[in-house]
C-alpha cells in the first residue's frame, strides 16, 4: 500500500492517521479546527507526534447531523488540504463520499479518497478514484443495523464495493478496508466486530480501524466523547494485534505510544 511516497506494507508496523475534522458540528471536535489556521496547527502538531497521515473531512457525519451540500463541502476541505500540503509532505486523505469534492481534492494535493459509503453514495466515485490513480478507503455502512447474519452481510456488503472498484478500474493493490465501527451497528454488533477484527482479513487486502471516540466506547463505559480516551487506546491496540495497517484517530500522540508498546510485545515472540 504506497501513499504519496510512503510504503505502508514494508515494516508491518501500523499507521496512525490523525482526524482533521473542519467541521463545526462533528461529534468530537465540532468547531475546533474549522480555521485555516487552527486547522494546519493541528496538522502540523499531528505530524510532530507521529501521525504518518492526516485525514481532511468536511462533513460531520455523527448520528443525526444534518447533511450539506457537496459544494460547502468542497469549500471546507480545499484550502486546508492546500494549505498543509504547501507545508507539509505527509500524505493526505480527504474524507468524503461525493465525487466532486473527491475530484477538487485530488486536484488540490490529496493523496487517497477515504469513502464512509464504500462508493455506494455517489455512482461517480469510483470513476473518479480510478482516472486520478490514488488509493481509496473503502468502509462498512448501513442506513440501519439491520441485518440477517451481520457478519455475513457485512462481508458481503464489503464485496459488493470491491466489484463496483474493480469494474470502474480500481486496482485491489490500491484499496483499504474499514469495517465500519458505529456505522449502522448497534453496540453489541460494535462490540462483536471489535473482537473479530480478524473478520476481513480474507479478503487480503489492508485494513484500517476507526473507532476513535466512537459511541460503542461511550454506551459501553457510560462516558460522554471527552472522556474515551482509555477506551480508544484499547480499541487501537487490539488492531495492531489484528494486524491492521491503519489506526485512524484523534488524540495521535497517545495513540502512537499505545501502537509501538502493542508492536514491541506482538513482535517478541
Amino acid at each position: 500500500m504506497r501513499i504519496r511516497n510512503s510504503n505502508f506494507a514494508e515494516d508491518g508496523k501500523t499507521c496512525i492517521c490523525g482526524i482533521l475534522n473542519v467541521t463545526p458540528d462533528s461529534f468530537s471536535d465540532g468547531g475546533k479546527w474549522n480555521t485555516l489556521d487552527a486547522a494546519l496547527f493541528h496538522a502540523e502538531e499531528m505530524v510532530r507526534e507521529g501521525a504518518g497521515l492526516i485525514d481532511v473531512g468536511g462533513e460531520s457525519t455523527r448520528p443525526g447531523c444534518i447533511p450539506i451540500e457537496e459544494g460547502r463541502e468542497t469549500e471546507r476541505v480545499i484550502p486546508v488540504i492546500e494549505a498543509i500540503r504547501s507545508r507539509l509532505d505527509v500524505p493526505l486523505s480527504v474524507d468524503t463520499f461525493h465525487a466532486g469534492t473527491a475530484r477538487a481534492a485530488i486536484e488540490a494535493g490529496a493523496d487517497l479518497v477515504n469513502d464512509i459509503s464504500g462508493l455506494k453514495a455517489d455512482p461517480e466515485m469510483a470513476g473518479v478514484i480510478a482516472a486520478a490513480k490514488v488509493p481509496c478507503c473503502l468502509m462498512h455502512s448501513r442506513r440501519e443495523a439491520v441485518y440477517a447474519s451481520f457478519a455475513e452481510d457485512l462481508l458481503a456488503d464489503l464485496e459488493e464495493s470491491l466489484e463496483t472498484a474493480r469494474r470502474a478500474g480500481i486496482p485491489m493493490e490500491s484499496v483499504i478496508l474499514d469495517p465500519g465501527i458505529g456505522f449502522g451497528k448497534t453496540r453489541e454488533q460494535n462490540l462483536w466486530l471489535l473482537n473479530h477484527l480478524d473478520l476481513l482479513k480474507g479478503f487480503g487486502l489492508p485494513l484500517l480501524l476507526g473507532a476513535s471516540r466512537k459511541s460503542v466506547i461511550g454506551l459501553t463505559l457510560n462516558l460522554p466523547v471527552g472522556e474515551r480516551e482509555e477506551g480508544t487506546l484499547v480499541t487501537t491496540v487490539m488492531a495492531v494485534l489484528a494486524g491492521y495497517r491503519f489506526v485512524r484517530v484523534h488524540n495521535v500522540k497517545a495513540n502512537v505510544r499505545a501502537v509501538r508498546m502493542a508492536e514491541a510485545i506482538r513482535d517478541a515472540g
